[in-house]
């Protein structure tokens, strides 16, 4: 975790985003349909700061996400699916149990690299990059992909069967779908120069989707997520600071020293408390959430896509990643 460690960068981005475009009104329509709920005009949206947001149709799933995002990074790289020796599908959304969805998004994409999958909620994209930079340092591969493909929208509650149901699965009803890659692998200069963590693991019950392991295999009302926003942020709240002194501390680095800092929207309000807490010029921000809403894992991805373009040589990104189980991981990028 030292500044200048040998240089493993990023050297290409892609995204992928589903067609189907839902607003806030016309959810909050579909939720409150036949259920006798009755809601304050517009309150999805209000409430989150969310407008509208992405939904994979049928058909489309985690790994048709993944997929798209993989294939316009290496485009983007002028990459052939041959020359990447290791492929990290690095996600909170799966499309089975098993096998690991890596091997699906393998199958379709034509590789042969060795690959796996790297979970850690909505951290799980930036904990792939750091598992592959890993690696590479290691001498276990040369060039990587990791990619993620996100879907939380199947685990939201569409129909709650009264007050409490709905109020359980609120925190669901931000949710949007997306995809992300980055290719990973040795640069002469720059790349990754920095990476901290801070895990509290004694929270992990304040939120997630309980069904499809070992104590929930099977019933419909393990797959919808349930957790309180409000819990979340506010252990959020109290371990965060200290990340970020670390890391200021560690590389001497302020915010002037960053051309952007993408940091995992939940919501407006929360972004919103990050920036008051933390400091951050809000003019440094990718603001993602109010379009496509919380995009998981995918969006630190979808955010450093959509700025890819604009950054030159030396520039440095700081990227904030935030997960339910609970963790915080930082990573500090200088591009090449």
């Amino acid at each position: 975790m030292n500044l200048h460690t040998p240089g493993i960068g990023i050297t290409a981005v892609g995204s992928c985003l589903p067609d189907q475009v839902l607003t806030s009104r016309e959810l909050q329509d579909q939720v409150t349909a036949g259920t006798g709920l009755r809601l304050p005009e517009r309150m999805f949206e209000k409430a989150t700061g969310i407008v509208t947001r992405r939904f994979a149709a049928d058909g489309e799933y985690a790994s048709t996400l993944a997929l798209g995002a993989g294939r316009r990074a290496l485009a983007a790289g002028g990459y052939h699916p041959l020359d990447i020796d290791l492929l990290v599908y690095a996600s909170a959304t799966r499309d089975v149990v098993e096998p690991a969805t890596a091997h699906l998004v393998q199958a379709e994409l034509g590789s042969r690299a060795h690959a796996f999958d790297v979970s850690n909620a909505c951290n799980s994209f930036i904990n792939g990059i750091d598992v592959a930079r890993a690696m590479i340092l290691a001498g276990r591969g040369r060039r990587a992909l990791v990619v993620t493909g996100e879907t939380p929208s199947r685990a939201m509650r569409r129909d709650p069967g009264g007050l409490a149901e709905f109020r359980a699965g609120f925190a669901g009803y931000t949710f949007g779908d997306a995809g992300a890659a980055v290719v990973v692998e040795p640069v002469p200069h720059g790349g990754i120069l920095d990476i901290e963590t801070e895990t509290a693991s004694e929270h992990w019950t304040v939120g997630g989707i309980p069904g499809g392991g070992s104590r929930h295999p099977r019933g419909d009302e393990h797959t919808y997520f349930h957790g309180g926003g409000k819990e979340l942020r506010g252990v959020f709240e109290k371990i965060g600071g200290d990340i970020l002194t670390r890391v200021a501390a560690r590389t001497g680095l302020g915010w002037d020293a960053y051309a952007r800092v993408l940091v995992h929207q939940v919501t407006v309000p929360y972004l919103e408390r990050f920036v008051e807490l933390t400091g951050v010029p809000a003019d440094r921000l990718v603001l993602t959430v109010p379009e496509l809403g919380n995009i998981a894992s995918a969006t630190l991805g979808v955010q450093l896509d959509r700025i890819r373009d604009e950054l030159k040589r030396g520039d440095r990104v700081l990227l904030v990643g935030l997960g339910g189980g609970v963790s915080l991981m930082t990573m500090v990028w200088e591009v090449s």
